[in-house]
């Protein structure tokens, strides 16, 4: 995986990034989705390098090999603001003062929080199979519980680690095949990893509690995303059931939203990446270009 790719542990000011890198042209910065770890990207970011894009594939704080703080009683020290603050000064560190920021299911959130409170850093942002959290929970029904019933099991304190803990390979499940046998690997590593675990449960402890009064805050405020928005998602998944067409969510945190579904399930970087690639390249300019003061 990621080959002529660099890679590196990189200190910030509450965490260690693990994170790859390498190509050359404009920033893009991917976020990875729970439970997977920046492997996650390994089909799509050499595609993405032979466009003409550097590509920085961290893992999240707490998932993978990132480490961070240790949890906090109110979830901050996993906050998606707390997140995206390792991720701007992990761009900085590596020379990028604007780049292009994708996210998928749990790096979604986080891209959207670094979107809204680093604007000025973002240029173009995609959003892979998401709403914003508080969008999910306002509408949340039956249907919504039934579906996304681990959104509330893993708020809970300490038991959803004991039950994950006791067989994670068993609890999460996964095909090394269409991973691709390291990527699996890595991910199997970080699953067995008890830290881990806590951290990514602290991940949905702060979406149900802090991340969602920043978000209402914003729409309060009446913030939006200024910068060109693409929103993706995985057909074979269930966000068009629950909510019909994404974009007409989107449209009200977002100035200029565009975007379409792909035919593929959940973890569309592993199992689309070539439909996915493309999107991504169609979306983002090859060149950085002078950009509107925001």
């Amino acid at each position: 995986m990621f080959e002529n790719f660099a890679v590196e542990d990189i200190a910030t000011n509450e965490a260690t990034i693990h994170v790859r890198y390498g190509g050359d042209g404009p920033p893009v910065l991917l976020l990875h989705g729970h439970p997977r770890t920046g492997a996650t990207w390994h089909s799509v970011a050499p595609r993405l390098v032979d466009a003409g894009y550097s590509v920085i594939c961290p893992d999240l704080r707490g998932y993978g090999r990132s480490r961070g703080p240790d949890p906090t009683e109110d979830h901050s020290a996993h906050s998606k603001r707390a997140v995206a603050g390792d991720l701007t000064q992990l761009m900085t560190i590596l020379g990028h003062d604007r780049f292009h920021l994708v996210g998928h299911d749990r790096g979604s959130y986080v891209a959207l929080r670094l979107a809204l409170d680093h604007g000025e850093r973002v240029d173009h942002l995609a959003l892979l199979d998401c709403i914003p959290i508080s969008e999910h929970l306002a509408r949340a029904d039956a249907r919504f519980a039934a579906l996304w019933w681990h959104w509330f099991f893993y708020a809970q304190p300490e038991t959803p680690e004991r039950v994950i803990n006791a067989d994670p390979e068993s609890w999460y499940g996964a095909d090394p095949e269409r991973m691709g046998a390291e990527n699996h690997a890595e991910w199997l590593a970080a699953i067995r990893t008890p830290g881990v675990v806590r951290a990514m449960l602290e991940d949905y402890r702060a979406g149900l509690t802090i991340d969602r009064a920043h978000e209402e805050a914003d729409r309060a405020a009446r913030r939006r995303l200024s910068m060109p928005v693409l929103v993706l998602w995985s057909e074979q998944d269930d966000l068009e059931q629950l909510y019909g067409d994404p974009l007409a969510i989107w449209r009200d945190w977002a100035v200029d939203v565009r975007g379409h579904g792909i035919d593929s399930g959940h973890h569309v970087a592993e199992e689309a990446p070539a439909p996915l690639s493309q999107a991504l390249i169609d979306f983002f300019p090859t060149r950085n270009a002078e950009t509107p003061d925001r």
